[in-house]
């Protein structure tokens, strides 16, 4: 029997795991080992992947992979392997790795922070720092290294945040920028924060510093929910019995932080007494061919370099990291006779070696958990599992989940009214005052038109963006965003692509930017490469102005299903270039999906208040450089050459007061923007628009796009005279595009595929420089500006087409 026919509620036992590879690897260190219970949770409502609970948390895998591990559903098959450990006695103290012999030579302590994902790191992090870096309920947050510092006690902590891991074995690419921190820049001390709650899965990294032999000091963060649970640790005593000290915190509140890093200080020092190298026993045959190898490399180093266990371990395991850890002068030697010892032991022990050590470490843990760890009595069902049986329902999960979608969208549009009017007043009061001012000169026209047109065209949707970036803040602290992930597996499996794929893509919602580094977070490098090219096609904040500036003047009674097609729209293309990259340029192949679900959380007011000023931020930076200078430049092609004939006759005519003043005025910049500049290059680059049915303001808004997409409604503004408020004309933007529809016979058609063109074509200037740092390559760059373009542009005339048959 295997795993993937378990039904859901029942328990069985895990008797083995076929295959080979990284993914079998992957399970095996996440607790998928001989003798351990499993119990199925729950199914997607696509009914793939699956939730299951082992060692006391709850991990998700698609069925395909659930297929290999076999289980026994009667009896505990096999018994976990005894803990066993060792530590080096006081006359034989082994030189831990990091740290200063001589007290007080250095008082700058540079602390690295490693631990899996959700277990609250970078809260430890920025409450410690008084950082501001992003912290959100779900794994894979943090994908590069964040150095900050604090002082205490007269010494000065250099605070690396390291991406979250659930190994040192590199599976990932997070896991392996943190294999390679470790080794290469030497941090003089580890700090392993461990979720407090999921103490076995999480102490399976603490094993692995400890074969390091790298000075470490564990907190035990969120530990007042284990107090909670009524749960008990004797971490003194697991402290001593590991040889690491343990220190309780709770990283969101800052409690236990003062004692953490004092603690820090006196490992550091060599003044704890608890620190000392432990030795996980590995049996007689591993603990001989490791020590014999350690042995080689010290004899042709001259004991120089000190080849840790961990390292030694890899070895014998033929993982790449280990072997890089080797000079050349000894690796043919020791690759050698690992080669022959790993045949050796393996046909002795009838398993494989990383099996082995995988099951011994967790038999360290277990034993040495046994003796300091009580649980709770009676398990409750905590509220996670309660607000799951409604939010990843069978039947409810996906309803619901659009269903918040479109609230979101709703709220977006309905809450921002009000202070959007507060805006148009007063852009419209500052556009009458500096008319009054400044005149109708050059300097009058560029601060009017030019800056309150251009950059108050923009600002002034600055209410929708905040609101829907405090939304998207809610989802991701509170821990639902990595619900889409299991419930949306499945539709992304189809079209080959990672389940763990949809969190950057609904990231992008907010920014391409970020989201197209989060990439790094999935373990394949194809799925990584074809995430990263798709993410551009979902409505980040920067489009919002565009829609909401034509869904008011166009679709004022559907806003909310409009604003929710067009997202759909933008998913839809996504799955589909999915889809022909794997037909095309990427072989299909299988890609594991494993992931944790991590509890529900309250979001706190100053977690949501903090995430959306850091990403409102940046739309206003945009405002004072890139829009600004868009806009500038944009009313300078709009305003110049200036045609004196053309100045001339509608002077004359107002002079002998042939008619309206205002309007007359009006005209004449009418007529003056049809041969500027601007002009001359909409209608050059008209023919290519005009099958989508775009006059010339249209094309050239398009093109102003590409350097960041909020230029569309800046060059909206200054093309139709007008800023985002009363103007001296007292029409707003919204009104001016109704009139010119109107003027123009446009049909709505023609602005929903304008909609859909801002949407999928060209990406910004960020997101391609984003693509270029990630895939440290120009040819997918390229690729990146010019396939959206074409997509785009078949994808808006195949709306017209159909239009004009229907």
């Amino acid at each position: 029997m295997n795993l993937s026919e378990l039904i859901t509620g029942q328990e069985a036992y895990i008797t083995g795991i076929s295959g080979k590879g990284g993914i079998k690897d992957r399970l095996n260190e996440l607790g998928f080992i001989k003798g351990q219970k499993v119990k199925a949770i729950k199914a997607a409502p696509l009914r793939d992947p699956v939730e299951y609970e082992i060692m006391g948390y709850k991990v998700t895998i698609r069925k395909a992979d659930a297929a290999a591990i076999h289980i026994d559903s009667t009896e505990k098959a096999v018994d976990i392997i005894p803990p066993v450990f060792q530590h080096e006695g006081h006359g034989k103290r082994k030189r831990m790795r990091g740290g200063h012999q001589h007290p007080g030579r250095s008082r700058t302590i540079n602390v690295a922070l490693i631990g899996n994902p959700n277990c609250g790191k970078t809260t430890i992090y920025n409450y410690a720092t008084s950082s501001r870096e992003r912290v959100a309920n779900y794994a894979g947050v943090t994908v590069a290294a964040r150095e900050a510092r604090l002082n205490i006690d007269n010494y000065r902590i250099n605070l690396i945040d390291l991406p979250g891991t659930y190994s040192l074995k590199a599976y990932s690419p997070e896991e392996m920028f943190v294999t390679d921190y470790l080794s290469y820049n030497k941090p003089d001390l580890v700090l392993n924060v461990v979720d407090a709650g999921n103490l076995e899965r999480n102490l399976f990294l603490t094993t692995q510093l400890i074969d390091a032999g790298i000075k470490t000091v564990v907190a035990l963060n969120m530990y007042d929910e284990l107090e909670k649970s009524n749960g008990r640790l004797d971490y003194e005593t697991l402290g001593k019995m590991l040889g690491i000290p343990f220190v309780p915190t709770v990283g969101s509140k800052g409690t236990g932080l003062r004692n953490l890093f004092r603690t820090i200080i006196n490992v550091y020092e060599g003044r704890d007494e608890t620190v000392r190298q432990a030795r996980l026993n590995y049996g007689q045959e591993i603990d001989d061919a490791i020590e014999k190898i350690i042995s080689m490399v010290d004899e042709h180093t001259g004991h120089q370099e000190g080849l840790s266990r961990l390292n030694a371990i890899r070895i014998l395991e033929n993982d790449a990291s280990g072997i890089y850890s080797l000079s050349p002068g000894i690796k043919g030697r020791v690759m050698d006779y690992a080669n022959r010892k790993r045949d050796q032991v393996e046909a002795l022990l009838k398993n494989n070696i990383s099996n082995e050590v995988v099951n011994m470490r967790y038999g360290f843990i277990e034993g040495a958990l046994a003796e300091t760890f009580t649980a709770a009595k009676k398990q409750k069902v905590n509220i996670s599992q309660k607000i799951d049986r409604v939010l990843t329902h069978k039947l409810w999960g996906l309803p619901v989940f659009f269903g918040i979608i479109w609230f979101v969208f709703f709220a977006t549009f309905r809450l921002g009214e009000v202070p959007m009017g507060w805006i148009e007043n007063l852009f419209g009061w500052l556009s009458g005052v500096s008319s009054a001012t400044m005149g109708s000169g050059i300097a009058g026209k560029l601060f009017s038109d030019g800056i309150i047109g251009g950059v108050g065209g923009v600002i002034v949707f600055l209410p929708n963006i905040v609101i829907l970036f405090a939304f998207i803040s809610l989802l991701e602290d509170s821990g639902y965003m990595a619900r889409t992930a299991f419930l949306m597996d499945k539709v992304m499996h189809q079209a080959g692509l990672h389940g763990k794929s949809f969190i950057p893509l609904l990231m992008g919602f907010g920014c391409n930017v970020p989201a197209i580094m989060a990439t790094r977070t999935i373990d394949s490098k194809r799925d990584r490469l074809i995430t990263m090219f798709i993410t551009p096609f979902m409505s980040c904040s920067a489009r919002l102005p565009v829609y909401v500036l034509f869904i008011s003047a166009f679709f004022p009674h559907y806003e909310s299903l409009m604003l929710l097609a067009i997202y759909a729209i933008g998913i839809f293309a996504a799955l589909i270039t999915a889809l022909i990259l794997n037909k095309t340029v990427f072989r299909k192949t299988e890609s594991p999906f494993v992931m944790e679900l991590p509890p529900y959380r309250m979001p706190t007011a100053l977690s949501v208040l903090k995430h959306t000023w850091f990403k409102t931020s940046h739309f206003l930076k945009k405002m004072g450089t890139i829009i600004l200078f868009a806009s500038i430049v944009i009313w300078a092609l709009g305003y110049f050459p200036r045609d004196k004939q053309i100045i001339a006759k509608y002077d004359t005519m107002i002079a002998g007061h042939q008619g309206d003043a205002a309007k007359l005025e009006s005209l004449r910049e009418s007529a003056l923007l049809e041969q500027s500049y601007i002009s001359r290059i909409g209608k050059a680059v008209q023919p290519v628009f005009e099958p989508l049915g775009f006059d010339w303001r249209m094309s050239v808004s398009i093109l102003t796009g590409i350097m960041a997409k909020e230029v569309v409604v800046s060059s909206m503004g200054i093309l139709y005279q007008s800023g985002s408020g009363p103007g001296a004309d007292g029409i707003t933007l919204v009104e001016k595009l109704r009139s010119s529809r109107a003027e123009n016979e446009i049909s709505l058609i023609t602005y929903f595929g304008f909609l859909v063109f801002v949407l999928l074509y060209f990406p910004c200037m960020g997101s391609l420089i984003a693509i270029k740092k990630e895939t440290a390559r120009y040819k997918w760059t390229i690729f990146s500006a010019i396939y959206p373009f074409i997509f785009a542009w078949l994808t808006v005339f195949a709306i017209n087409q159909l239009n004009n048959l229907f």
